[in-house]
């Protein structure tokens, strides 16, 4: 099985599908397709997906070419305790790439995304209000998704994820970026991934804006998407992977259009940044970075 040389291990609406994007027209490097297939973390609790095996993981490998850096962008490897040392049993010189945003911001971001794809059934003040009962089982909204995933202020502990890789890797194999910089200079974001890499980064990608806002043009339709009945899962294996992919994407593009995120309630996000600061004072040490920015109301 080849090895993924580098990761994108998360977190979640901090940019990583842009990344994939650009990194993927990179004639250097090779992304499969399938972005997210988690093979790493098998603490995560998926209700609607089985594990990929270790046989079709390296299968999304075998296109790439013997000069290329191939890698996976999968975005809950940083919340995942394990999965860590997993890649690292897998590849002790694996790459890691983690981008990480303001957390309010990303787990409200993510809240959205949670409701398109149909695993989330109450606004964002609720969600926060009923998360420890969720914990107990209670509340839950009728598709799951990825169990974790409800648990945000679980997903916004960012200093404790990115313990466990310092903690696992040699500091030079782990590149950090805030959406922040990325947003303000992506050519040269890219090309400090690029060097990371190990690849040209005199390289220019198009650009191209990624993964805004969405929100599903017809329920049905995302819940079809999201959970796909089993009778027709059995029909679409004798479909090539790659062709699947392309159907999936193109039927999510018809049934998803753009709007603008709902604003947080004020008093909310005060909240938030209250109970969040320890957190991110303690990820300024860690990086070195100023993050004032994220405790301001």
């Amino acid at each position: 099985m080849r090895k993924p040389d580098f990761l994108i291990a998360g977190a979640p609406k901090c940019g990583t599908t842009s990344l994939h994007a650009y990194l993927q027209q990179h004639p250097r490097v090779f992304l499969p397709d399938w972005k997210e297939p988690h093979f790493f973390g098998t603490d995560l609790d998926w209700t609607d997906r089985e594990r990929i095996s270790e046989a079709a993981y390296g299968a999304l490998f075998d296109p790439a070419t013997a000069d290329q850096r191939c890698g996976e962008a999968s975005v809950f490897y940083l919340l995942s305790e394990r999965a860590a040392r997993e890649i690292r049993d897998c590849n002790p010189a694996a790459r890691i790439i983690a981008m990480l945003r303001n957390p309010i911001d990303m787990i409200h971001s993510f809240h959205s995304q949670r409701v398109y794809n149909g695993t989330e059934d109450v606004d964002f003040g609720v969600a926060m209000e009923i998360e420890s009962e969720r914990r107990s089982g209670r509340k839950l909204p009728p598709r799951v998704g990825l169990r974790q995933g409800l648990y945000y202020r679980e997903l916004a502990q960012y200093a404790d994820q990115l313990q466990r890789y310092i903690d696992t890797f040699p500091r030079e194999q782990l590149h950090v970026i805030l959406f922040e910089d990325f947003k303000s200079n992506t050519p040269e974001s890219f090309r400090n991934v690029a060097e990371f890499l190990g690849v040209d980064p005199t390289f220019s990608p198009d650009f191209a804006m990624q993964n805004p806002n969405t929100v599903a043009r017809s329920r049905f339709v995302g819940d079809l998407l999201g959970h796909t009945p089993k009778a027709v899962s059995r029909i679409a294996r004798v479909v090539p992977t790659s062709l699947r992919l392309r159907i999936r994407k193109a039927m999510r593009r018809a049934n998803t259009r753009s709007e603008p995120r709902s604003p947080m309630a004020p008093e909310l996000r005060a909240r938030l940044v209250k109970e969040f600061g320890d957190g991110i004072r303690r990820l300024e040490g860690m990086l070195d970075r100023d993050l004032s920015a994220w405790l301001t109301p």
